[in-house]
């Protein structure tokens, strides 16, 4: 029995092989590059398909906060990044993790550093963060006072050590093809640099942390980079698929959607999938049109290419309106259940909270509100 009769309301689908090979993909790219690959796990967020990761040879991993960093700690991960500026008011949660586990911070400016060395009891190894054009946060690279100034903080610390500088070029996210995605990386990479050299040698072995999906997937070559902390690759989106970093067809996730009713006049269909499944992300198509998801037809081998012409128009909190051309219209009835590719996977997959395999079997997601304990 196929999945989708099975479906009673919206459910995010999960292709096992697509998911596997995204995986294996960008192992085999570090591997290549002689580098680390730190996947970053707030995608996913899903024990089992962090072991999926594990049989792929990864044993470091990024999070983006300390209670998810205890959740995988709780399944056997004992080295993880939270790439996110350390939250000094959860410093119980730093120590108890500090003490059973290797785990790295970052700070984005002094005053964090400051606050950090206070608490912290326990070996932490800090880094610093870079904004290297995305405008986020991060300290400029050319800011060479702050950055001594934290380093002069780590120094003075017994329990804080100096690992290097991370970025993250979230601009790469603005591009629109592979020339773009490419003159992110090498911008990045020559900043990334010349910053790393200016440090060289006074701390001769601090590393250099850099990841985004699309220069991650694009690139072949990554300079100066220990490691690269890509997250969206694992699922990917329609999001990647328009900044050219992937193909439509190795998305591996797909929200299924019960059809509710259908309108003739203006060929849509209503979909009981809105707002608080999907999130309200949009891709501007360039021509006047905003696009909130593309469909895909599911067999129990999974989903290929979207049907053209076909893609949910606007949401609201629980409806999704589908329009569709005339030959897909006649196709599909109420009561029916169709499949709708995300524009962004990890904002959909937190919403969902949860996965369902092409089997039919159910996927955990991290909780955010419970506490975990190693």
């Amino acid at each position: 029995m196929s999945i989708m009769s099975k479906v009673t309301e919206p459910v995010l689908l999960l292709d096992e092989q697509k998911c596997r090979n995204n995986i294996q993909r960008m192992a085999d790219k570090a591997k290549r590059s002689k580098i680390r690959l730190r996947p970053h796990f707030k995608t996913h967020q899903s024990r089992q398909i962090a072991e999926w990761f594990r049989e792929a040879g990864i044993s470091c991993i990024t999070v983006s906060s300390l209670r998810m960093a205890t959740y995988f700690a709780e399944q056997g991960w004992d080295d993880i990044t939270v790439a996110f500026p350390v939250n000094t008011l959860e410093h119980e949660r730093i120590n108890r993790l500090a003490s059973k586990l290797n785990i790295n911070l970052l700070v984005a400016d002094l005053e964090a550093a400051l606050l950090l060395s206070q608490v912290v009891k326990y070996p932490v190894r800090l880094w610093i963060k870079v904004d290297s054009g995305s405008h986020r946060t991060g300290v400029l690279p050319e800011d060479k006072t702050t950055i001594n100034a934290i380093l002069e903080v780590i120094n003075g610390s017994r329990n804080l050590s100096f690992s290097g500088f991370l970025t993250h070029a979230g601009q790469s996210y603005n591009c629109r093809s592979r020339d773009e995605i490419m003159k992110v990386h090498r911008d990045t990479s020559a900043l990334m640099r010349e910053l790393s050299d200016s440090y060289r040698s006074a701390y001769p072995d601090h590393e250099i942390s850099t990841g985004d999906t699309p220069t991650c997937s694009i690139a072949e070559d990554f300079g100066i980079a220990n490691e690269i902390r890509p997250g969206n690759f694992v699922f990917y989106d329609l999001t990647q698929a328009l900044v050219s970093s992937c193909e439509k067809r190795e998305i591996a996730v797909a929200v299924a959607c019960p059809v509710v009713a259908r309108h003739a006049d203006r060929n849509e269909i209503i979909l009981y999938g809105g707002g608080i499944h999907f999130s309200k992300e949009s891709l501007d198509q360039g021509d006047g049109r905003k696009i909130f998801g593309e469909l895909v037809w599911v067999n129990d081998e999974g989903w290929g290419e979207p049907e053209k012409e076909c893609y949910v128009t606007k949401l609201s909190q629980e409806h999704g309106i589908l329009r569709v051309t005339d030959e897909v219209f006649r196709r599909i009835a109420v009561g029916d259940v169709v499949a709708i590719l995300p524009v962004h996977s990890c904002m959909t997959a937190n919403l969902l909270a949860g996965y369902t395999t092409l089997t039919g079997e159910r996927f955990e997601y991290f909780d955010a509100k419970k506490e975990y304990f190693i």
